[in-house]
């Protein structure tokens, strides 16, 4: 497949793109800074700052898929919607068939119809970011395209390449001991799984060990 990944230098992109290359396909890392995208076989690097859906659109091209890993600056988290929506427009003006979306954890429900956002127990500093993912999966929903969001467990951040985690759908996925986590490698690799087995069309899924 022919990928074009969106946020490409941001921690969770630079590992989807990874994942991507080590399985064969064709990358399309579109980044404000291409000089941060480190050189591969099978990467292309295009400049781009998402501002114009038909400029990333004749930039991507006839892509079989688009990531987005876009992270919006913390003094404006709302602007993960507007890139979005860009996004949105992106995928119908260059006929490209699916968007996946690196979502939030804190949509994900922890009991019958609480979230993890409304359940008083996200820490201060991420309920606006938390807010924002939560906006952006309602307005996926709302689109007319081919769309997925994959949240990620509570706890995301880089660590190892397992192999090993378990996929849910709409309630948060936590071990026997109540902890919800997942590294960003195995994130990679159910990601990449999506893209080539698609099992989520107009759908939010998650992972988690």
């Amino acid at each position: 497949m022919n990928v074009a990944v969106v946020g490409a230098t941001g921690r969770a992109g630079s590992r989807i793109v990874t994942e991507l290359l080590a399985r064969g396909h064709t990358v399309i890392a579109v980044a404000r800074d291409p000089a941060k995208v480190a050189e591969a076989e099978n990467l292309t690097v295009k400049q781009d700052n998402l501002a114009d859906p038909a400029k990333t659109a004749a930039l991507i091209g006839q892509a079989d898929g688009l990531v987005s890993a876009y992270a919006p600056p913390s003094d404006n988290t709302d602007e993960l919607l507007v890139v979005t929506a860009r996004l949105i427009d992106t995928v119908k003006k260059a006929g490209i068939p699916r968007l996946i979306v690196v979502g939030g954890a804190a949509s994900l429900y922890v009991a019958p119809g609480l979230t993890l956002l409304a359940s008083g127990h996200l820490p201060e500093v991420w309920r606006a970011i938390a807010t924002s993912h939560a906006k952006t999966l309602e307005l996926l929903k709302a689109s007319d395209i081919d769309w997925t969001y994959f949240s990620p467990a509570a706890f995301f951040e880089p660590g190892s390449r397992t192999g090993k985690f378990r996929l849910g759908e709409n309630d948060l996925v936590a071990d026997d001991k109540g902890q919800s986590r997942i590294s960003m490698e195995d994130y990679a690799i159910a990601l990449v799984d999506e893209l080539e087995k698609p099992a989520h069309r107009k759908a939010r899924f998650t992972i988690g060990y």
